[in-house]
């Protein structure tokens, strides 16, 4: 079985086709959305436009993710994970967000909530991407009346695709939602991991099976982001491969003083590293692509010099997602998948680069083909390098053949 295209007889917010990104994709009894925001085609003025408050905006990013997956032959129940890009303007109003998620899917996936700077509709305070199975997954943990320590919201730990378990995001707070180790960014980081590997035990796992973890930090972490290079190697990798990894900066997140969170994601499959030679890595504590089934889960990618660790391209967001998209597409190929196999990808854009964002959909355009990954984009403050304009999170997936054996 091979990755196909979601393509609603009916979406009436704007015309889908020609783009470098897919509305959703499905396989089997699975389907992954790309991220929406509640904006819609005017044609009196010619261009997407967003209005309303936010619940009017939630329900209407909700209403298009749930019209993608309906045409797929999914529903509410199916859903196994959910992604909301929260921007600093819309953080007040989240809970009217998160009120509108629970009326139309109820509280069995996993929720995951990710401050961004803002989106590339202004206007729009909120994104959302869903996953989904038939049947909704295995629910490993229901989620709980009050947030728990470590958590930011309520939410359930659910196995979707493939033996995949998503956590709900991580934050340096304890059980009455106060911060944890103010001012120290080190010690945050270590809290949020410790608390991701309490998650993972209460369901029969640890951070030895994490596959990704990407973190959220604020923009005073970049000089000291190295001292999570102890609390890693102390944490992660105890199966004998590290996970991937990926570092955004935010000029906020999701209350006051906090300094990082993670996205935790694991799987029940046995890890198998996956490196086409780059002996940068091995130092590291992330790599560049982890094995776990049919998944190839994969670190964050910018415009890297791979033997001199050179940031190419200062200044040019075009040429460096040439050099982007081009290292994901070798590692794809040294894993044996091409741009076919693209199942997500994440892309964040400095927001000083904004202007010039347009260039990446001619890259995707050259190097990817369809039927196109699905596809989300946030503006973010800076990445951990200040010389990159973007960094990409992608994610594959083999085929299947149809007596299911891996093709």
């Amino acid at each position: 079985m091979t990755l196909s295209a979601i393509r609603p007889e009916h979406f009436p917010w704007f015309p889908y086709e020609g783009f470098t990104f897919c509305l959703g994709l499905s396989e089997g009894d699975a389907a992954w959305t790309s991220g929406h925001t509640s904006a819609r085609h005017d044609p009196a003025v010619g261009k997407m436009t967003v209005q309303g408050t936010m619940e009017q905006q939630a329900r209407i990013a909700y209403e298009k993710c749930l019209a993608i997956l309906d045409a797929a032959g999914f529903g509410p129940a199916d859903v196994t994970r959910v992604s909301e890009n929260v921007t600093i303007a819309g953080l007040p109003e989240y809970e009217t967000a998160a009120g509108v998620r629970r009326e139309l899917l109820g509280e069995h996936a996993t929720v995951r909530t990710v401050v961004v700077e803002r989106l590339v509709r202004r206007a729009a305070w909120l994104e959302v991407e869903l996953h989904a199975v038939k049947g909704g997954g295995e629910q490993l943990r229901v989620a709980s009346e009050a947030r728990e320590a470590g958590t930011w919201q309520a939410s359930s730990i659910t196995e979707g695709h493939d033996g995949t378990v998503y956590l709900p995001t991580v934050v340096p707070v304890d059980e009455h939602g106060d911060l944890v180790a103010p001012g120290d960014f080190a010690a945050q980081y270590r809290y949020c991991l410790e608390k991701a590997d309490g998650l993972l035990r209460g369901v029969g796992l640890s951070l030895d099976n994490a596959v990704t973890t990407f973190d959220y930090s604020t923009p005073e972490t970049r000089d000291v982001y190295r001292s999570t290079h102890r609390v890693r190697k102390e944490l992660l990798g105890g199966a004998g491969v590290y996970p991937g990894a990926g570092g955004i900066l935010m000029s906020r997140l999701h209350q006051d003083g906090q300094l990082v969170a993670i996205d935790v994601t694991a799987s029940r499959h046995p890890l198998e590293l996956v490196n086409p030679g780059w002996d940068r890595y091995d130092t590291l504590t992330y790599a560049p692509g982890v094995r776990a089934g049919r998944t190839l889960f994969m670190s964050g990618f910018a415009a890297l010099d791979m033997k001199t660790q050179e940031a190419l391209h200062p200044g040019d967001i075009g040429a460096q997602a040439e050099v982007t998209y081009g290292a994901i597409l070798e590692l794809l190929a040294h894993a044996g998948l091409g741009p076919t196999d693209l199942l997500e990808t994440t892309e964040y854009c400095v927001e000083s680069a904004l202007g010039d964002y347009r260039a990446v959909a001619g890259v995707r355009e050259r190097l990817l083909s369809p039927p196109w990954p699905s596809s989300t984009g946030a503006i973010c403050q800076g990445l951990l390098r200040p010389e990159f304009l973007l960094e990409v999170f992608p994610t594959a997936l083999y085929p299947q053949a149809h007596d299911g054996e891996e093709a």
